[in-house]
């Protein structure tokens, strides 16, 4: 989860690159492997389970990796590093608040609802808890949200690679996109988050280098912290100073809006409902694993902030002027300038290919849930009803094809936003907050009724909506940034859709309890009585100590950086 401020539209044109030929063959080597992937996948793909779930037949730890590196997408990598250079030690709260807190609850709260209910995907579990009504809109909505959301990480990677290898924005859109559509074409979701393991070792090979020898190249974290305390006050390198209500600062928050806005809104409803990470979860062997996968992805997910704000940190520090025309570097240059300036030819090779591997995470993600949503949730329920499984398999690898061309053109789209990151960001706060309300109110509230989800939707999102483009952009309210109005927008979509769904419950007749099992919050179903497999009762594997572990660990972090 993110939301920095900065849009990598503009590289700087200095920034290029010395790539060799030794870069280069790291790169072919990686796209190799990639395609090996999507081959040997293939093989293992027999039914329509086992192309959109992988037959529910992973184990935790890589379920767990692929959670985590479906969301480490190279917009995040650029734009976590953007933020850090030019807000401080604040990119901390997207994760140890934006994120741990979140990932803790959909393991131990709602996976047991979605995997013990056997859906295949989210918006599948609206059709159980409420009806049709609420599962179309949501199904739609989510189809073309991925589709926008993988569209960004194609344009951001053009972008990059323009700027730092020359290649033209189209030719990086289509050879992305080509290697993309080919792996998940052949081995569907298996090959999908089999590369996506591959992905974050590859991620963490290009981001360790970066981070380490920056450090050096500063004298160290005291260095570091004493040139940034010189050049930007105490607060650069705190958490929490400066964000008292009423004080100004930058980023435009206070210590209220970061939990509320962040780290309950934004965040729970991106990582409870995204079905581009709740997939990985879904196609986990059992409910232990299942609930596992969020919970070891917490793990890294804690500690990769360092490998991305220490980078924007460094960068900060070695131009002090970044951001400025006094620089001629935008904070978006902060990790290609450090590639520039610290990697030799090999590492520099392995450093491009783990952006690439990044931007490719974050695109295959959203297309191979939307593929899932497109095919199990509106063509097979409305449109070509009770067609043998084998036909289902077809047409779900042929609206992978669409759906990567669809993306195509919304990569293009996306050059048309000064600020992409900003847009991404505001389209969380569009589709993933109002969706949340719905399930929270939904599993935690007996007496919501099967009509009430779908006006929860629909005035959630349209709330969100025209808080930003009506309330924000006119001017009729005054906030301080397109982050700080995502924030807004956010709160205000979740308060609407939730007063709405109590609205249309009072007035409308609840679900009969008996349909109601398994799906609210003090009711089980057969699927969350399953034994756990042989080893899953370990105390090592246990979710609550895995889960409050994260939680603890994520506050102790906080320590070093209050004070």
């Amino acid at each position: 989860m993110y939301i920095p401020t900065q849009s990598p539209t503009y590289l700087a044109a200095e920034l290029r690159l010395p790539t060799n030929w030794l870069d280069y063959t790291i790169l072919a080597i990686y796209f190799v492997v990639v395609l090996g992937i999507g081959l040997a996948a293939r093989r293992s793909v027999r039914t329509s389970l086992d192309f959109f779930l992988s037959g529910r037949s992973l184990p935790a730890w890589i379920t767990g990796l692929a959670f985590i590196s479906a969301n480490l997408a190279a917009t995040e990598i650029l734009g976590m590093a953007a933020n850090s250079a030019q807000y401080g030690a604040y990119t901390v709260h997207w994760y140890w608040i934006g994120a741990i807190p979140a990932m803790v609850f959909l393991g131990l709260v709602m996976m047991p609802f979605y995997y013990g209910s056997k859906v295949r995907s989210v918006p599948e579990f609206l059709l159980l808890r409420f009806d049709r009504w609420a599962h179309l809109l949501s199904s739609v909505l989510f189809a073309f949200a991925a589709i926008l959301i993988a569209g960004v990480n194609l344009y951001a990677l053009a972008i990059v690679v323009e700027a730092l290898l020359g290649w033209p924005q189209w030719v990086a859109i289509v050879v992305a996109g080509f290697f993309v559509l080919a792996y998940i074409t052949l081995g569907g979701l298996s090959s999908a988050i089999y590369n996506e393991v591959l992905q974050f070792f590859v991620i963490l090979a290009a981001l360790i280098p970066i981070t380490i020898l920056g450090l050096k190249k500063v004298g160290g974290w005291g260095g570091l912290t004493d040139k940034l305390t010189a050049a930007h006050g105490d607060n650069f390198t705190t958490a929490w100073g400066g964000t008292g209500i009423g004080h100004g600062n930058p980023l435009g928050a206070n210590w209220l809006t970061i939990v509320l806005g962040l780290g309950f809104v934004l965040s729970f409803g991106y990582w409870t409902t995204n079905f581009a990470e709740v997939q990985r979860a879904l196609s986990a062997k059992n409910l232990s694993a299942a609930q596992r996968t969020p919970l070891i992805a917490a793990f890294p997910k804690i500690f990769i902030v360092f490998l991305v704000m220490i980078p924007g940190l460094v960068a900060a520090a070695l131009v002090p002027n970044i951001g400025t025309s006094a620089s001629g570097l935008q904070y978006n240059d902060a990790i290609p300038y450090l590639m520039q300036e610290l990697l030799p030819n090999g590492v520099l090779g392995i450093a491009v290919t783990g952006l690439l591997a990044a931007f490719m995470a974050g695109m295959a993600a959203n297309v191979s849930s939307f593929n899932t949503v497109f095919t199990n949730d509106i063509w097979a329920k409305y449109v070509v009803k009770d067609r043998e499984d084998a036909y289902y398999v077809r047409f779900g690898r042929l609206i992978t094809a669409i759906g990567v061309l669809a993306s195509v053109g919304t990569a293009f789209l996306a050059s048309s936003f000064s600020n992409i990151m900003s847009y991404l960001q505001t389209l969380f706060s569009f589709f993933n907050v109002p969706m949340f309300v719905v399930f929270i109110v939904g599993m935690f509230w007996k007496r919501a009724s099967a009509k009430s989800g779908f006006w929860g939707l629909l005035a959630g999102t349209v709330t969100a909506m025209v808080n930003y483009f009506v309330m924000y952009k006119k001017d009729i309210i005054s906030i301080p940034s397109d982050q700080g109005a995502n924030f807004v927008s956010a709160i205000a979509g979740f308060v609407a859709g939730a007063v709405v769904m109590v609205a249309v419950s009072l007035f409308t007749k609840p679900k009969p309890a008996g349909e109601l099992q398994g799906l609210v919050y003090g009711t089980r179903s057969p699927g969350m009585a399953e034994a756990p497999a042989a080893g899953d009762d370990a105390w090592y594997r246990r979710p609550a100590l895995l889960g409050w572990g994260a939680v603890v660990l994520a506050a102790v972090c906080y320590i070093p950086f209050s004070f």
